[in-house]
């Protein structure tokens, strides 16, 4: 069941958590909101989000940016919405590659949350739980990643781990 508030929903990558959280917001009963942060870099990208826009269908409303995501939370959320963010790690390499600052862009996120009115839902990738990336850049992912994730969980009403398509309650 979907409250209002924030619902945080993490997993690996193929665990499910997708279908999960869209499940979530199509329970709701309220029109559905999907704002999309990844960006097509090549085709297996753009396969990837095909198959997203399949699965969902004409019910929902889909919305990509890749970067203002808090001035496009401010303006999709509404009572009478859903909103599905998927996902908060793919947003997170977006303001990587446009060097901004990630601390800033955290703060402004968690800020904005308790203001937001209706349900959302954020969805992201755990890439904590792996060995120690070789290379500078993934050791820096992983951790603004981490950090991103703390903060949004310790804002969040509701958070889920989802793994093998099996979602376990942490929090709510």
């Amino acid at each position: 069941m979907l409250g209002h508030g924030v619902t945080f929903i993490l997993g690996g990558a193929r665990s499910g958590k997708s279908s999960f959280a869209e499940g979530l917001i199509e329970a709701s009963g309220l029109e559905a909101v999907y704002l999309a942060t990844g960006k097509a870099w090549d085709d297996e990208m753009s396969a990837r989000i095909g198959l997203h826009k399949a699965r969902r269908g004409s019910a929902w409303t889909t919305i990509e940016e890749p970067l203002d995501l808090v001035g496009l939370l401010q303006s999709e959320s509404a009572g009478n919405r859903a909103v599905l963010v998927d996902c908060l790690t793919l947003w997170l390499t977006n303001l990587m590659m446009a060097e901004r600052d990630i601390e800033a862009e955290t703060a402004e996120l968690v800020a904005v949350l308790p203001r937001l009115k209706g349900p959302l839902v954020f969805v992201s990738n755990e890439v904590g739980l792996g060995i120690v990336p070789e290379n500078r850049m993934a050791r820096e992912f992983r951790d603004h990643a981490g950090r991103l994730h703390q903060a949004v969980a310790g804002a969040a009403a509701t958070v889920y781990f989802v793994a093998a398509g099996l979602p376990l309650k942490m929090k709510g």
